[in-house]
């Protein structure tokens, strides 16, 4: 009776433990497929021949076959240097719109009696859900009306709004684990709203500003689509440049830029997490 008793349980684990192993290997085979590309990627962006593909020297490891010849072309050749300094100038000047305006949009949106609070989420954050191209379509003719495509306002004011609801959810998750008796109890001691925001409220959840600035900064390094329709040949970006050079010129050079990005973007994430961990 109690081995009979016993059995299903261990049983259970059994089954548990296959599982939990199970679901390990699963998840590290498609953690392998995501990061292959990159793996491959990363050492071809060394390759000292204008190929793709690993030459015979690369895979005997011959010092000479691998060359920082095409990030040299990154800071040496024109046009790839201006596509880094509108990335980082559009990038920077985006950040700068999104964050106040999704800080002050999230710390309307978590107050509890918020009229249509449901219908200005949505609206808030449907950049988020529209399909990209669909927004691109849409602002390329709203902008050509009033005058705003091709230029340099024009991208910065979409890059903006692309990257407003990512500081609005950052934000809005800080507040959510904020206590409000901090507020309280600098009221109580006779400070007014913007004093308590100022000096207690913006400190406390400032982690969750930074990270939504961050991420609006990398949204609007990483966007190519809405790029495409809105700007000049004089305006390309980082990524319109890479799109540019793979349908006219194909360069390792790409290979270098995209290694460039992959740097920025994990230190983007180690930023981040260092910020979630205070």
């Amino acid at each position: 009776m109690t081995m009979d008793k016993i059995s299903p349980a261990v049983e259970r684990t059994s089954v548990e433990r296959v599982w939990a192993i199970s679901f390990r290997i699963i998840c590290g085979f498609i953690f392998f497929l995501m990061l292959m590309p990159i793996l491959i990627m990363i050492p071809l962006s060394f390759n000292a021949e204008p190929y793709f593909t690993f030459t015979p020297g690369m895979l005997a490891l011959d010092p000479n076959a691998f060359s920082m010849r095409w990030y040299a072309q990154l800071w040496n050749e024109p046009l790839w240097r201006e596509a880094f300094k509108n990335s980082a100038l559009i990038g920077v000047f985006a950040t700068s719109i999104a964050t106040p305006i999704g800080t002050l949009a999230a710390l309307g949106l978590a107050r509890s009696n918020l009229p249509a609070k449901p219908l200005i989420m949505a609206v808030i954050l449907s950049p988020m859900i529209v399909p990209i191209i669909v927004v691109a379509a849409s602002i390329y003719f709203f902008f050509t009306m009033i005058g705003l495509a091709q230029t340099y306002t024009g991208l910065i004011l979409v890059h903006a709004m692309l990257g407003t609801p990512l500081v609005v959810t950052t934000v809005l998750a800080t507040l959510s684990n904020l206590d409000p008796s901090y507020a309280r109890a600098a009221s109580s001691l006779g400070a007014s709203p913007m004093t308590t925001f100022r000096k207690v409220t913006l400190p406390l959840i400032s982690p969750g500003i930074i990270s939504g600035a961050i991420f609006a900064f990398a949204t609007s390094l990483d966007e190519i689509v809405v790029t495409i329709f809105l700007s000049s040949v004089d305006q390309r970006t980082v990524p319109r440049q890479m799109f540019t050079g793979i349908r006219e010129q194909i360069s390792p050079a790409i290979l270098a830029a995209s290694t460039v990005l992959i740097v920025i973007a994990i230190l983007i994430m180690i930023v981040t997490q260092s910020l979630r961990r205070r």
